[in-house]
C-alpha cells in the first residue's frame, strides 16, 4: 500500500496484478478494504492489473476535518478520472461499491474518456439521504436496531471491532469478516481522532458531503458496458435499488447475489470476479 498525489490530492493504493495489463479501479467505499483480498487476487489472476483506493478522509487519502468536507461528490468523480489517468491505465475498467458506487457513477459520465466499464456493488441511483418514491429505501427495522446501540470509544480498537461485528450481524453479513474487517480499518486510520475513526468506520464524510446535482436522470447516457451487482438480502440498500440501476443504464447486467447481504461475500467472489472479468 502506498499514496499517490493527483491533482493536489493525496490517495492511498494497493496494486494487485502485472503492471502492464488492463487496469481495473476500485473506489473504496469509503475504505479500499471494502473490496475483499480475494476478489482482487482473483481479478488480477484474471489477467488485469488492479488498484484498489481509499476516498478522501479514509485510509491512506487525504484527510482533513471529515465533519465538514470541503469538497463535493464531484471532486471524488474528478480523483477516479486523474487515478486513472496517473496510473497510465484510462480508459479504466471503473468499479464502485457502497457510497463508492456513488462516485463511479458520476464519474463515468462526468469524464466518460477514461473508462471503458463499469461495475456497480450494491449502490443506488441517488445521493445519500431519502431516496425517490420508487426506490425503497433503508429497512427500517434494522436502521432501528443499528442506531439503538450505544457507539464504542472509537480510539479503542477492540471495541470498534466489536461493534462492526455486531453491525454486521444486524445488516446479514458475516460478524467474524467485519471484525477482521474494522480492525484492519483502524489499524491504517491516520491519527487517534475518534471522528476521524468514525469516518473511516462508517464513512460519515458522505453525510456531509454536497452531492447535488442530480445524475439518475442522465444514466441512460452511459455508453460503457455496465455490471450491476446487489445483495438479494441487502437491507442497508434494499435490492430495488440495483435493479433500478439496471433498468436505467443500456444494456446494464443485473447479477444478484442470492447469500448476499451489503458486503460481497467468499463463496460469491469467483462469480462476481467472473462477471467483471468478462466485461472487459
Amino acid at each position: 500500500m502506498t499514496a499517490l498525489e493527483v491533482d493536489g490530492v493525496a490517495l492511498g493504493i494497493e496494486s494487485f496484478g502485472e503492471h502492464d495489463a488492463p487496469l481495473v479501479l476500485l473506489a473504496g467505499g469509503p475504505t479500499m478494504l471494502s473490496w475483499p483480498d480475494a476478489l482482487c487476487a482473483r481479478l488480477a489472476a484474471g489477467g488485469r492489473r488492479v488498484v484498489r483506493y481509499d476516498l478522501r478522509d479514509s485510509g491512506e487519502s487525504t484527510t482533513a476535518d471529515p465533519r465538514a468536507p470541503a469538497y463535493t461528490l464531484r471532486d471524488l468523480a474528478a480523483d477516479a478520472a486523474a487515478l486513472a489517468r496517473a496510473l497510465g491505465g484510462a480508459p479504466a475498467h471503473l468499479a464502485g461499491t457502497g457510497v463508492g458506487g456513488m462516485v463511479a457513477q458520476v464519474a463515468v459520465l462526468d469524464h466518460p474518456d477514461a473508462f471503458r466499464a463499469l461495475t456497480l456493488v450494491g449502490t443506488r441511483p441517488v445521493a445519500p439521504g431519502p431516496p425517490d418514491d420508487d426506490l425503497p429505501d433503508h429497512d427500517r427495522a434494522t436502521m432501528d436496531r443499528l442506531f439503538a446501540r450505544a457507539a464504542p470509544d472509537w480510539a479503542d480498537r477492540a471495541a470498534v471491532a466489536e461493534f462492526a461485528a455486531a453491525g454486521a450481524e444486524i445488516l446479514g453479513d458475516d460478524p467474524g469478516t467485519a471484525r477482521a474487517l474494522a480492525a484492519r480499518v483502524w489499524d491504517r486510520t491516520p491519527g487517534t481522532a475518534p471522528p476521524v475513526h468514525l469516518a473511516n468506520q462508517l464513512g460519515l464524510a458522505f453525510a456531509g458531503l454536497d452531492c447535488a446535482p442530480r445524475w439518475r436522470e442522465r444514466l441512460p447516457g452511459i455508453g460503457v458496458p455496465v455490471l450491476v451487482v446487489h445483495g438479494r438480502r441487502n437491507r442497508f440498500f434494499p435490492v430495488g435499488n440495483g435493479e433500478a440501476l439496471a433498468r436505467a443504464i443500456p444494456g446494464a447486467r443485473l447479477l444478484v447475489l442470492d447469500g448476499a447481504a451489503t458486503a460481497i461475500p467468499g463463496p460469491a467472489v469467483d462469480e462476481v470476479a467472473g462477471a467483471m472479468l468478462a466485461l472487459g
